[in-house]
């Protein structure tokens, strides 16, 4: 039943990295399409953990060694791939992390208010910056090579950057500065936070690192139980009887 649980809730996770429009996960999951397969590959493992468990419950109820077996060899490839995707992530975290900033720095440069066809994903990007208090991905210069912005000569900024009550307001698209210096201005003058997003992102990570690796542990050790609760069943079954398994 517990794995069944775990299982259900990976699967639930890889939906949700799928569904979510709201979150910095949207803004990944719609330019990367490696978040996209990362999704898939959690709800397939997901799925195949569900069905683990019931195996796993089925070979002890009625206890038949080939589908403990089953339930041990099935766990113990999901454990050996939880931890080669880790040190895949580790060891390419750079590279990672060089394709995330291309991914925002080329959202902001094409956003556009009026481009519906975009919107979900400028939407998205807006709450980041709303929730985590932040400008552009390493900061509000990342901003100037907005195409609008550049032709209305930096007199407007984007509203979901602002650090006052008036920006605050307005969930997205562009607001109008003030008092613009002889009708231009550059992203100093504009009133926004100084923080890029990619700081704020780093600073959640660091504050939930605990967390992150404490789910990540208990998932690893549950895991572990499993393969050992099977294997100490396989051993005190002495006889293959396959006239207990349940027939149709």
């Amino acid at each position: 039943l517990l794995f069944q649980i775990l299982g259900a809730v990976i699967l639930g996770f890889g939906i949700w990295i799928l569904a979510d429009k709201t979150s910095f996960i949207a803004v990944l999951q719609m330019s990367s399409p490696s978040l996209k397969t990362g999704a898939y590959v959690l709800i397939g493992v997901g799925a195949l953990t569900m069905l683990m468990g019931f195996l796993g419950c089925l070979g002890a109820v009625n206890e038949i060694r080939c589908l403990l077996g089953l339930y041990f060899t099935c766990l113990m490839i999901i454990l050996l791939t939880q931890v080669a995707a880790a040190l895949v992530i580790y060891f390419h975290k750079e590279t990672l992390k060089e394709e995330l900033s291309g991914v925002v720095k080329g959202l902001i440069g094409t956003y556009d208010p009026a481009d519906e066809d975009q919107r979900n994903l400028q939407d998205a990007w807006d709450y980041v910056q709303t929730q985590i208090a932040c400008c552009g991905w390493t900061g509000a210069q990342d901003w100037e090579k907005n195409e609008i912005l550049k032709n209305k000569s930096y007199t407007e900024y984007p509203c979901s950057c602002s650090n006052e009550s008036k920006g605050s307001e307005e969930e997205g698209g562009f607001c109008s500065l003030d008092d613009p210096v002889n009708g231009t201005a550059t992203y100093a003058n504009w009133p926004v936070h100084e923080q890029g997003c990619m700081n704020g992102v780093e600073e959640w990570l660091k504050d939930n690192l605990g967390i992150i690796l404490g789910v990540c542990t208990g998932v690893a050790v549950i895991e572990l139980l499993g393969m050992i609760l099977s294997i100490s069943l396989c051993k005190n079954i002495h006889s293959e009887d396959y006239t207990k398994v349940p027939k149709s």
